[in-house]
């Protein structure tokens, strides 16, 4: 695996902003995420709508045009996995074999489910502050993760 320097003549790739989820109803798209995760609604635009993760976002759009996703997917990182895997079994929502958290939505987008303790994925703490969240805790392996890369939280 290369990384580029700084001084390379390509840009440095940093991040996601935001996903963009094609949806048949907005509306309905805000009700059945909101059975699931608790969020905050960053705002609305002509048949769009933006889910507030903090720094990042997701984007609703009408009109979903393709197939269901069958490999295709994002990672949705929530602060209780567990959680969420009893709110889709009671909402009767069938999680996808394998060892991941995934499921498909009603507009055929592949979801998994991933814990933020476990994963390298990290949030600042300013940001954490603006979502309103005190702190979140890393495992030792994703600690460990991180701090091979010089990353390790203070």
């Amino acid at each position: 695996m290369s990384m580029q320097s700084p001084s390379a003549t390509k840009a440095r790739a940093l991040g996601i902003n935001h996903i963009a989820l094609e949806v048949d109803d907005v509306n309905a798209a805000l009700d059945f995420y909101g059975q699931i995760v608790e969020f905050s609604l960053r705002g609305r635009h002509e048949g769009m709508a933006f889910i507030d993760l903090g720094d990042q976002f997701i984007a609703l759009t009408e009109k979903r045009t393709q197939e269901p996703d069958k490999h295709r997917h994002f990672g949705l990182v929530v602060d209780d996995k567990a959680m969420v895997k009893k709110t889709l079994e009671a909402l009767n929502i069938e999680t996808l074999p394998g060892a991941f958290l995934d499921f498909i939505d009603p507009w055929g987008n592949r979801v998994q489910i991933v814990q933020y303790s476990e994963i390298q994925f990290t949030k600042a703490p300013h940001v954490l502050r603006g979502m309103g969240i005190k702190q979140l805790d890393k495992s030792d392996e994703a600690v460990q993760a991180l701090a091979e890369k010089g990353m390790a939280p203070e």
